[in-house]
């Protein structure tokens, strides 16, 4: 990890870019993003935030998008947030502009890789890095690297059936804003003085997360799974409806040396996009 390299993380508001040398992030920037961006002025946006970070001695660019995208061609689909980036090749057009290879894939993959090469995920052969936030994303490390599948979409279990809807609506900030009326952020709060709503809403989020991991159990194995994104400051306040649901797994010797971590990483979706550079 001793070269330089440049990592972006590409947000529903916001780009994201940091400079990593020799394993840390020495610089950042960003610029803001809109909904009605145009591909030019994405394309633009990116380039600022490169040229305010320097690629004199940069051996390459990560980008990590909330989408699917094509890690072979670097074609993005459908990019959340941001309409334009519908089929649009950004690995073939930045490294035209910059000269430097160019590497794409998921934000919730790039969180994950994150974490292999920067934060709690180093010790392990395979785990699932769990972002909780606006969505439920679960990026996979198998055999000490990053397992993307087509289109970079595996673990994307936050889209299967659920209930009255799918397992993302019960395991990220929907959850909060459907069955509270409120925000993961207030319940937190109001969690930390001992409100009693707050903290039943935090024990019955732990329960539906155990039901969504037990899904990652039975699908990956992993030695660890990795909880990062805004929710996962209050994993104290859902950790034992969270283990008392993961009790139900069927193969316990695995469950035994199941650890749950949780990501104390910061800027790991930047840090994350620079190590697809490594990877």
């Amino acid at each position: 990890m001793d070269a330089a390299l440049i990592g972006i993380d590409v947000g529903g508001t916001s780009l994201k870019g940091g400079l990593v040398l020799n394993g840390k992030l020495v610089k950042k920037a960003s610029v803001p993003v809109n909904q009605s961006d145009s591909v030019e002025t994405i394309l633009s946006k990116i380039s600022e935030i490169i040229n305010t970070l320097g690629i004199d001695g940069a051996k390459g660019i990560g980008i990590g998008v909330p989408g699917l995208v094509d890690d072979v061609t670097g074609i993005v689909f459908d990019i959340f947030n941001i309409p334009a980036l519908k089929e649009v090749n950004l690995k073939t057009q930045l490294e035209k502009s910059t000269g430097l290879p160019v590497f794409i894939n998921n934000d919730a993959n790039c969180f994950a890789l994150g974490e292999k090469y920067f934060g709690k995920g180093k010790p392990f052969r395979h785990f699932a890095g769990v972002t909780l936030g606006t969505g439920l994303g679960v990026g996979l490390v198998a055999n000490h690297h990053l397992y993307s599948g087509k289109l970079c979409g595996a673990g994307e279990i936050g889209t299967l059936p659920y209930k009255n809807g799918i397992m993302e609506d019960y395991t990220a900030s929907f959850f909060f804003k459907n069955h509270y009326n409120t925000t993961g952020e207030a319940l937190f709060e109001a969690a930390l003085k001992g409100d009693t709503v707050a903290l039943e809403a935090f024990e019955n989020f732990g329960n539906y997360l155990g039901e969504a991991m037990l899904l990652v159990l039975y699908a990956y194995a992993p030695e660890a799974i990795i909880f990062g994104g805004s929710i996962s400051k209050a994993f104290p306040f859902f950790e034992n409806s969270l283990r008392n649901t993961l009790n139900n797994f069927a193969f316990k010797r695995q469950l035994e040396t199941l650890q749950l971590l949780v990501s104390n990483t910061n800027d790991s979706g930047i840090l994350g996009a620079a190590a697809l550079c490594l990877d």
